[in-house]
């Protein structure tokens, strides 16, 4: 028999039954870890565990193998989208937790799996009760650890379909008080991009180096003339960071002098503009040291991440949903070094994202033995459904914009 209680949180909230399905289904998803790119049974099991909530539309292999999954109200009204990310990580997990990975070498070791579930909590909640006006769109993208996620969502020719207004999303943080929010308008999250270069000359023998061209000199000179590009404080928007990653020349044995290296750089910036610069400086250093060598050069770009920035509106509606249900946030250790795809998302709609602490001896993100904390779920969900009710729930202005 369901109590008095648990029958009203079914309309407004979740019930104790929802939260250990939930929890279980989280588990279920961190023993099946897909890596960017591969998320097909991911996406399957979310389209299962959403199908009862009765969802007005879902589009399925957005960008890949992404899931949105929208609840109409009827009424019109704004479009608010909630994203979470489908991938897992090349990782191999060290727990002894029943519900450690199954899968060689892959693991949850970010959390996307708990984001995923908290978005299924608010399916629950948007399956008993529409909002009064507009829709809500549940969006589980792929591939956001190698930054092509977001972008093929957007690509997508059925993404003007549900182009939202707002666009919303959370990360989970360790070192933060379980349950604390970071969150501040402007840049939270930088650019980067990783640039692969190639240096092309021609091998001799060990013996007779003149006879060939090598790259070595090049190299040696490239590396520290690119990090040198560092630049500017971190607080400060001229920032700029480059980190030499990985450098390979030639072949593993002595008797060839090497005709061909390359050199693996992140470039790293608080905002795209000064991103442009970066780019343009780095690329002239490269040609510089092949011209100078007689080498043929090539340049490409591989996980391309675009600055995330946190549009007012879309923060103050966040803080406002987080002092209702009286959840302690503020604004520090933020913006951080790190990047998120997310920023795409809100290059057509006011975006915002918050960081959700998860307690602060919990592994670091990417660590082989991290684990989510099921005690975010209901929280972040929180947090969503009162930013859901706010906006869409509330009485509309009197010029009808909502």
């Amino acid at each position: 028999m369901t109590s008095s209680n648990e029958a009203s949180t079914m309309q407004h909230g979740l019930t104790n039954s929802d939260i250990a399905e939930l929890v279980a289904w989280r588990r279920k998803l961190h023993q099946q870890p897909e890596i960017s790119g591969e998320e097909e049974k991911t996406a399957l099991e979310v389209v299962d565990f959403l199908t009862p909530t009765g969802p007005d539309e879902v589009l399925t292999g957005m960008g890949g193998h992404g899931v949105a999954a929208v609840y109409d109200s009827g009424v019109p009204g704004p479009t608010l989208l909630f994203r979470s990310e489908l991938d897992a990580l090349p990782i191999e997990e060290i727990s002894t937790a029943p519900h450690r990975s199954q899968v060689p070498g892959k693991s949850h070791m970010c959390g996307h799996e708990g984001h995923t579930t908290i978005l299924a909590a608010m399916a629950r909640q948007l399956g008993r009760r529409r909002p009064a006006r507009g829709r809500v769109v549940l969006m589980f993208q792929p591939a956001e650890e190698t930054g092509a996620g977001a972008a093929g969502v957007i690509a997508d020719p059925r993404y003007p379909t549900i182009a939202p207004d707002f666009a919303f999303s959370l990360h989970n943080l360790p070192g933060t008080p379980l349950g604390h929010v970071r969150l501040k308008e402007g840049v939270v999250n930088c650019a980067s991009r990783g640039m692969r270069i190639v240096l092309d000359g021609k091998t001799s023998h060990s013996s007779m180096p003149e006879t060939g061209t090598s790259p070595m000199m090049a190299v040696s000179r490239l590396m520290p003339a690119l990090t040198g590009l560092s630049a500017g404080r971190f607080d400060s928007d001229d920032f700029a960071l480059v980190t030499i990653t990985h450098t390979e020349m030639g072949e593993r044995v002595f008797g060839i002098a090497p005709g061909r290296a390359e050199v693996w750089a992140t470039l790293r910036t608080r905002l795209d503009e000064r991103m442009e610069d970066l780019v343009a400086a780095a690329e002239g250093l490269v040609r510089e040291e092949a011209k100078a060598g007689g080498l043929r050069h090539s340049v490409d770009y591989h996980e391309i991440f675009v600055a995330s920035l946190n549009d007012a509106d879309a923060t103050a509606h966040l803080r406002a949903a987080m002092d209702v249900e009286g959840i302690v946030h503020d604004d520090r250790e933020l913006p951080m070094r790190a990047s998120e795809d997310f920023g795409r998302f809100g290059h057509g709609a006011k975006s915002a994202m918050l960081f959700l602490g998860s307690g602060e001896n919990t592994p670091q993100l990417h660590n082989p033995d991290y684990d989510f904390p099921d005690d975010l779920i209901p929280i972040g969900a929180r947090i969503f459904m009162r930013t859901v009710a706010n906006l869409l729930d509330a009485p509309q202005s009197s010029n009808g914009n909502g």
